[in-house]
């Protein structure tokens, strides 16, 4: 029988030795010093977002304590008198305030349930055209709405919606003004914002599946699979750890409703489904001057954003293996 030699493992100066006597062949790290010495320069392009949002997001922070203060500008943030919880019972106790709250979160969830699925469903069409040419053409002419600011797009609605000559109405051969009916404002809010974002929305999920392996496509047609057996097995696991992200972050941001378009849209015959927390919050801040109200309202709206993206984020975490945070 031929015996085999075994070979003794090489002891580097700084190895640590396990008590069996081997040599480990783990090294010491180096100190973070160390590496941030070696890669100074990634550290240093770091540093300027990083000074960007201390200065720009974290610092005006100190401003929130004027929430909890009868906030005079004569006498500053320390020298205006400390009211506690006074502006959070006014908001509360205010006859609109559930109105605000109610409208606020029905427009982000109508808005969630309608406008989160268009741009995985645009993207799962646009991945299954095969004329590169026309393919690019589509994805132009979804993606331009994207580019037009909301005062304009504003603009557009207004005539489109004119009792007078308005598109809907000659379509519909009728003269109604759909900006005046509270029944009419949260449909409009919503369908104009997936005509202008949902082609945008979709970029992200696109990019996910130029992604996945040519392979797997070739495989399945080989083994007889139909284009929605592709889609079913393929691109939608592909694209769920992506979407599951996109809604934690949409969660996130559930109680900020876009101010700009509900306040060039509002008029007060729609005020009912339209009066909405962060309009309010402009026009208690910055028409009223009531910096202290507004700025309570403010960091209610806030909190509850917090809330929600962690409760969403936990259930995600459960669901899947996707966690933002």
């Amino acid at each position: 029988m031929k015996k085999t030699t075994q070979t003794e493992p090489v002891v580097y100066p700084g190895d640590r030795i396990s008590p069996a006597g081997s040599a480990s062949l783990a090294r010491p790290g180096k100190s973070l010093g160390q590496r941030i010495t070696d890669n100074w320069q990634l550290y240093a392009l770091l540093l300027i977002p990083v000074v960007l949002t201390v200065i720009y997001k974290y610092i005006p922070m100190y401003g929130i304590q004027i929430a909890f203060r009868d906030f005079k500008a004569s006498r500053g943030y320390l020298g205006s008198e400390w009211v506690g919880w006074y502006w959070f019972q006014r908001f509360f106790s205010s006859p609109t305030c559930w109105r605000m709250i109610r409208n606020t979160v029905l427009i982000s969830l109508y808005s969630l349930l309608w406008s989160f699925p268009i741009p995985i469903i645009l993207s799962l069409i646009i991945n299954q055209l095969r004329f590169h040419k026309f393919k690019r053409v589509v994805q132009t002419v979804l993606y331009a709405p994207h580019f037009i600011s909301v005062m304009v797009i504003c603009g557009m609605i207004r005539i489109f919606l004119s009792p007078s000559g308005g598109l809907l109405n000659l379509i519909l051969g009728t003269q109604i003004d759909f900006l005046t009916q509270s029944s009419a404002f949260r449909t409009i809010y919503i369908a104009s914002g997936i005509w202008q974002d949902a082609g945008w929305g979709c970029i992200i999920y696109l990019a996910t599946l130029a992604n996945v392996d040519p392979g797997l496509y070739e495989a399945a047609k080989i083994d007889g699979a139909s284009v929605f057996q592709r889609i079913k097995n393929i691109d939608i696991p592909e694209l769920l750890p992506m979407a599951i992200l996109n809604l934690i972050m949409a969660a996130g941001g559930l109680m900020n409703v876009g101010f700009e378009k509900v306040w060039l849209l509002q008029t007060d015959l729609n005020r009912a489904t339209s009066d909405v927390i962060a309009v309010y919050v402009y026009q208690q801040g910055i028409e009223s001057a009531k910096y202290s109200y507004s700025t309570a309202v403010g960091l209610f709206n806030t909190a509850v954003n917090i809330v929600l993206l962690l409760i969403v984020n936990k259930v995600a975490s459960k669901a899947s293996d996707v966690e933002f945070v």
